[in-house]
């Protein structure tokens, strides 16, 4: 239940539209619905903007397949990360609406059906193709959030060439998610090109010496060009919240600005 949700809600108690027992029965979840092995915090929207989202990974199929129908009844989009093909089937036989977006592995279930996507000016940028699967949960993730994103993929410093020959879109950018491996050296040369923030997502890709994405995140957070963030290791999804976060705010109420087209 969002803000608004609940302001019609009071109002249809207020003129008698909405009898009180129906009223009390859509509050009687909040703050939150035990399940017994999740409690789902349906309080979120009107605390953050946005509802609970689930991480896939650690549960069982059957968890989640209990979870997402129960957030989707509240009429909000759900989105669950790291899913596996086997939770998707699953979370399938109960909502058949739900899609699986295998590259990202993330469950999608729609509230109402695809809406045409309202905000313009986030670009996710990839340093190599081992990247995409990191960069598309980010994606996944602001998509779902009302922006329309633009990808770069494959500009890695190893071919800057690739890189400068997109300048255009990356200046054009509201904001910027990187997402790189190795030496993760991107995050600072797009910093040191364009004025919108940039959002950097270290990965583990890389050999022995990347320690598992350990030396993308400290060379990240060494970045010596001004204007980058960091998240974690391999956090497509907290990048693309944020970066979906910084596009509400900038749009200033402009349904569609201009922008990064999507590749």
């Amino acid at each position: 239940m969002d803000q608004a949700s609940l302001v019609s809600l009071l109002e249809g108690v207020r003129d008698g539209s909405v009898p009180v027992a129906e009223a009390l029965s859509a509050l009687r979840d909040l703050p939150y619905q035990d399940l017994g092995y999740a409690r789902l915090d349906h309080h979120r929207p009107l605390r953050t903007g946005w509802p609970e989202v689930v991480l896939g990974q650690g549960k069982t199929p059957e968890q989640i397949a209990g979870i997402v129908p129960e957030l989707a009844g509240r009429g909000h989009p759900v989105l669950v990360t790291r899913a596996s093909p086997e939770s998707y089937e699953m979370v399938s036989g109960v909502m058949p609406s739900a899609e699986y977006n295998e590259l990202a592995r993330c469950i999608v279930v729609t509230a109402g059906g695809h809406a045409e996507p309202r905000r313009r000016g986030l670009l996710v940028v990839t340093a190599g193709t081992a990247d995409l699967p990191v960069a598309e949960e980010a994606s996944v993730t602001a998509e779902l959030m009302g922006c329309c994103v633009g990808r770069l993929n494959d500009v890695g410093v190893a071919g800057l060439h690739r890189l400068l020959d997109r300048l255009e879109q990356l200046q054009a950018a509201r904001v910027i998610v990187v997402v790189a491996g190795m030496e993760a050296a991107l995050a600072s040369v797009v910093s040191g090109l364009v004025s919108a923030p940039v959002i950097a997502v270290p990965t583990s890709v890389g050999y022995g010496a990347s320690f598992d994405g350990l030396a993308a995140l400290l060379g990240m957070l060494n970045a010596c060009a001004p204007g980058v963030s960091v998240v974690n290791i391999d956090n497509g999804f907290g990048a693309g919240y944020l970066a979906a976060q910084i596009c509400a705010m900038t749009a200033s109420g402009d349904s569609d600005p201009a922008g990064p087209e999507a590749d």
